[in-house]
């Protein structure tokens, strides 16, 4: 009897750098706030100036992959096809709906994978996904160009960064890198230094909003009560993609649960923090437990920067001299960067996340106490 085919139990693959329920970065029609940068990289190509590699940096949800991705739509676009003064393309653009679609065979993405069968993403991202490179940088793109997005470099291991580093050092002709960090420190010095460097910042009020109301409207969702806005934007920190976490009632519920965790220190309601890192350590929780760690780790920073500084919101001020004893700014430093190290070794090697959320907010309670 013949074997019956297998049935693949779900419709699509999930895709690591797609926030749940909104428009991919490459299906994002318009990028604000960072005129500048895609007025740099159209320039540079239109003058045939283009460097090989490009490292574009900034704090996660600010743009950087739709920049990436409106590079790429440009670059592989017929030159009549490009509108002037940056990096659009005329509407009917053939490359341009191929991108959006992952189909344009000068395109290459190179990202952590979902595995089927764990149901879950790679930790980061494998030797194999780099591999591919091999047949794409052997077939000549249609238009002239190919364009590699690596989102997010930092997220290499160290194989896949060794593959990445022997293309950089070795250059196809009409080839660019495009590589997408957050945390850019965290990739090896020689990858660094073969890239010309673009940072992105975080956005400013006003454009940020726009792009959230972007984003809310490709996905159908109401936007905010005018009320709400102040409080979205002041606590997103220029990024989107935090904008969207919060909006909802689980992602405010998070943020209320940091609020209330740093509030209350020293004192600790350890029963809390064992219903919130439950329900934060589960993989459906993904989004909520990063959201739960930038909150964490900016409210941090605020009150470090406002006890070296004296600058800073009255509630930042007034936490931080409760909080942060005489002398004890380096401590406070040295548990910011030991939270962001554990976090990021946490993900690295999948280890359990509740108790890396216990973990943490018992080293916060103990540097309080000393």
């Amino acid at each position: 009897m013949a074997r019956a085919p297998v049935v693949q139990d779900i419709e699509y693959l999930p895709e690591a750098d797609r926030l749940e329920g909104y428009a991919h970065p490459r299906e994002t029609a318009l990028l604000f706030g960072h005129e500048g940068a895609q007025q740099e990289l159209a320039v540079a190509l239109n003058q045939g100036k283009l460097h090989h590699g490009w490292l574009i940096t900034g704090p996660q949800g600010i743009g950087k992959a739709t920049l990436a991705y409106r590079f790429a739509r440009y670059a592989l676009a017929e030159p009549e096809e490009r509108e002037p003064g940056g990096l659009s393309v005329r509407s009917g653009s053939i490359a341009a709906r191929q991108v959006t679609a992952l189909s344009h065979p000068g395109l290459l993405v190179i990202r952590r994978v979902y595995d089927v069968k764990t149901k879950r993403f790679t930790a980061s991202i494998p030797i194999d996904e780099v591999r591919r490179l091999r047949g794409f940088l052997s077939h000549r793109s249609a238009g002239g160009w190919r364009v590699v997005i690596v989102d997010q470099a930092d997220e290499l291991n160290i194989n896949a960064a060794n593959a990445i580093l022997k293309s950089l050092e070795e250059p196809p002709e009409r080839t660019v890198f495009l590589l997408i960090s957050s945390e850019p420190g965290r990739l090896p010095t020689t990858i660094r230094s073969r890239c010309r460097r673009l940072d992105l910042q975080p956005l400013g009020a006003e454009p940020l909003q726009a792009a959230v109301r972007q984003a809310l409207a490709s996905a159908e969702q109401r936007e905010p009560d005018a009320d709400q806005w102040p409080q979205l934007l002041a606590i997103g920190q220029g990024s989107v993609r935090r904008v969207l976490g919060l909006e909802g009632d689980k992602g405010l519920e998070v943020f209320r649960s940091v609020e209330s965790l740093i509030a209350g220190l020293p004192t600790i309601s350890w029963g809390s923090v064992h219903d919130l890192a439950e329900s934060l350590g589960t993989p459906a929780a993904e989004q909520r437990f990063g959201l739960f760690f930038d909150l964490l780790q900016d409210y941090l920073a605020r009150l470090i920067r406002a006890g070296a500084t004296s600058e800073g919101s009255d509630r930042d001020l007034t936490l931080a001299q409760r909080l942060i004893k005489d002398g004890q700014l380096a401590t406070w430093a040295a548990l910011w960067e030991t939270i962001t190290r554990e976090r990021a070794e946490a993900l690295a090697l999948n280890l359990d996340r509740k108790a890396l959320i216990l973990d943490t907010i018992l080293r916060i309670e103990q540097t309080v106490r000393r």
